[in-house]
Order: structure tokens, then sequence, then C-alpha cells
């Protein structure tokens, strides 16, 4: 800075704003905030003041609980437009995908294109081809179908597009989502555990509720989960293994468990399903033919829907694996910002799992009072 015998129009504050910014050496240099303080040579107290600033004006990110970095866009000084195709499937944890998403973009001060994909093969596609031709420096592509992937994947690649799949890999995109394999070990652990201590082991049959059009790699969530069991059930179980395609879907899961039901006589089943609408389509049609005692469930997303299951006495509904979609859009637009700005960044970048019992669901979810929950139709 250059120094003048004159101070008296300089303002100290952005002076200390200033070698805080200067602290960080480079854009993507993550630093403490004791990194800060040694680099600059201020207290704590103000270090940490400043930081918050400039983390308010947008200057500086937060990355965790103790880590900070420059914005990247801020430096390139350029306003982004973004593509976003949103799943278009009617559950919550889409919608609150969508819904951290654009506050993250605002926050951001990033322009999104939104389209919806309807949870068709077909729209999603053209809603490809707009997106191209809207020109989107990035595109972020939440759609389940494993058979448009390629498709999808190569309109953005001959664009020049680079592209975020969320859930679903495409080809050439970093992905954005669940670790399926663990996800569904979480799952299939604690089911085995569950029948060892209430059906001393004895498991007649194990019902895998399966969402196909998501293709292989989802289906190590399937996967995972029969992993799961088999490695805690009692070594002597002989349970028959059963798999059912609900499509990921409330409706279809009901009917095609209602008719799994009319042929199985088994009394003792453990049912591991790809999402909680699958998993709450299942527990619909076991109550229905008057065998809930028979079931124990376990979903996936720890949607606000199964959320007010698992607080119902008795559920059979045991428990589901959170992903936290409400966190998918800070973190979403982080990685976005720094594929945009050339920052090295992981071609998979996964969710946070924990598993959600009725036994601590008000510890991890204790505002759900406050929300409208709105239950599964009848």
């Amino acid at each position: 800075m250059e120094r003048s015998s004159d101070n008296r129009y300089i303002v100290k504050s952005i002076v200390h704003a200033s070698q805080v910014l200067n602290a960080f050496q480079s854009k993507g240099d993550v630093l403490r905030l004791k990194d800060v303080v040694s680099r600059t040579g201020f207290n704590k107290g103000m270090c940490f003041r400043l930081l918050c600033t400039l983390r308010m004006c947008g200057f500086v990110e937060k990355i965790s609980e103790n880590h900070y970095r420059l914005v990247s866009n801020t430096r390139s000084g350029r306003k982004y437009r973004m593509g976003y195709a949103a799943q278009g499937q009617d559950s919550s944890f889409p919608r609150e995908v969508a819904s951290g998403l654009l506050w993250a973009a605002q926050e951001a001060n990033v322009e999104m294109v939104v389209v919806d994909n309807r949870y068709d093969p077909n729209v999603a596609l053209r809603n490809a081809g707009h997106l191209v031709r809207e020109g989107v420096d990035l595109v972020i592509e939440f759609q389940t179908n494993e058979e448009v992937a390629d498709a999808i994947a190569t309109k953005f690649h001959d664009a020049g597009i680079p592209m975020i799949a969320i859930d679903i890999p495409h080809p050439g995109a970093t992905y954005f989502g669940a670790n399926n394999y663990e996800a569904g070990l979480l799952a299939g652990r604690y089911m085995g555990r569950w029948a060892n201590k209430h059906w001393y082991g004895s498991v007649e049959e194990i019902l895998l509720v399966e969402l196909r059009r998501a293709g292989s790699v989802p289906q190590t969530r399937i996967l995972g989960t029969l992993a799961g069991v088999s490695e805690t059930l009692n070594p002597s179980a002989r349970a028959r293994i059963v798999h059912l395609d609900g499509d990921g879907q409330f409706g279809a899961t009901l009917e095609c468990v209602r008719k799994h039901l009319r042929t199985s006589r088994s009394k003792r089943i453990l049912v591991g399903a790809a999402n909680d609408s699958s998993a709450l389509g299942a527990l619909r049609a076991f109550q229905e033919a008057g065998r809930a005692d028979h079931c124990a469930i376990v979903g996936q997303n720890a949607e606000p829907e199964a959320r007010a299951e698992l607080r119902t006495p008795s559920t059979r509904l045991i428990g589901s694996v959170a992903y936290f979609p409400e966190k998918y859009g800070t973190q979403i637009m982080r990685l976005a910002l720094d594929m945009l700005e050339h920052q090295p960044t992981k071609p998979a970048v996964f969710t946070k799992h924990q598993l959600i019992t009725p036994e601590n669901v008000n510890h991890h979810y204790p505002n759900d009072g406050l929300m409208a929950i709105i239950r599964p139709p009848a």
C-alpha cells in the first residue's frame, strides 16, 4: 500500500480487511481462524469480526466450522448463468433440493434457468436441448432415467457446457449425491440388528423394493442393504430374497407389494426400500392386508413424511437413512463456482448420511413440529 504523510483520509478498518484478504495466498487457499491471526498479526477477536464482515459482503466463504477461503467468482467479476433441470417427482426430496439451490444461487448472485424434467426421460432430453440453446455457463442435472443419461451428457459435452449430475451419474459429469452402497449398508445393518433383537434372527423373507430406471449405480443402494443384512443377521437365518420394482413412487410400490402379499405367506419380512416413497407405499400395503406386524421397513432419504411416520407409536417403519437435501443447494453452488473458476474439484462429491430412527428423529429434526407435515395420500 502506498504510504502518505497525511493519514487523515485512511479508513483503518478497510486497511485491516484488505490485510485479511491478502492473507489468502491463492483462490483455493483454505485458512483456519488461527492461520489468519498468524498471517496478519491481528488478535483473534479482530480477525473473527473481519472474517464475518467479509463473509457477509461476499468476499469470503465459510466452508466448514472453522475454515475460510476467498469466494472465487468475486475475483472474476462475472455474473454466471446456470441451468437447473429439476427432477420433477412430486415428493419433498426434490422440492428441498430445488429450494436450497435457488436460495444459494440468489446468495451467490447467479442467474438460474430452471426447467422441469417431470420424471420423464423424453422431457429431460428436450430440456437438455433447451438449456444448450440458452447458452448457460454450467448445468445442474437432476433426472432419474439412466436410459437417456448418455444422450443428455453428449448434448452438454458437445456444447462445451460443464455439468453436475445429482444422485444419478451421467458420463463426463461431476457427480453430487449419495454414496449409495454405504447408505444401503447403514440400512441393512440396522435391519439385521433389529431382527436379531425382536425376532431372534428368524427372518423368513427379505423384500427389496428397487428403483430400476435409475440404473446400476443407485442399484448399489439395494446391494448394500442386502450386504448389511447378511453381515449382521444371525448366521442360521435362511430368508427368501425377493426383488420388486416400485419405481421410487408411493403408488407403484403400493400396487406391487399388494400383489406380492397375495401369494407370500411369510410372517417375518424385512423390507429395504430405495427411498421413502417406496418404504411408505410398502408399509401401506402391509397395513391394508392386516399384516403390519409381519414387517420391519427401512427407507432412504428421511423425508418429512417418513419422519412423521417414525414418530407414530408402534410404527413398522423402523428407520430411514438421511441425506439432508436441504443442504444440497449450498454445497452444489460452491462446487459449480469452483468448476467455473477452474479450481481443483473431485469427480464425485458424496453427501453425509445418518440413520434416523424413532429414537433419534427428534434429536436430528427438532423443528419438524413447526412444519406442516404432509402424509402419503390415502
